[in-house]
């Protein structure tokens, strides 16, 4: 059982930035995979970014490619989700999720929801023109 805490949402005007935080409970291993997903009002939830926890490799969503970056401090069992140059469409609830079954290793990049197993409570973002 692993457990995930969102934090760092809020408002926030056009061209500004916020850092979102994910902090993992309970059972963390070096073979899982991190993710940031979104869900816009009246949208399906999309694929922002992922990380894998060994060795750090990421994937970014061509959406939020060069300005948002996802990283982890392994020491703290917390991920990160610095957005920049936000844009009012960037406007969502971000939810912080986990794959804890073993990953396939290479390149490829887990952006499917039913790849994760757990998932936070997700946090508020709301970016004004």
């Amino acid at each position: 059982q692993v457990q995930l805490v969102e934090s760092g949402g809020g408002l926030v005007q056009a061209g500004g930035s916020l850092r979102l935080s994910c902090a993992a409970s309970g059972r963390t291993f070096s073979h899982y995979v991190m993710g940031w997903f979104r869900q816009a009002p009246g949208k399906e939830r999309e694929f922002v970014a992922t990380i894998r926890w060994n060795g750090g490799s990421t994937y970014h969503a061509d959406s939020v490619k060069g300005r948002f970056t996802i990283s982890r401090d392994t020491a703290k069992n917390t991920v990160y989700l610095q957005m920049n140059s936000l844009k009012p469409e960037d406007t969502a609830v971000y939810f912080c999720a986990v794959r804890t079954k073993l990953a396939y290793s290479g390149a490829y990049t887990y952006t499917k929801e039913y790849e994760y197993d757990y998932w936070g409570q997700g946090t508020q973002v709301n970016v004004s023109s």
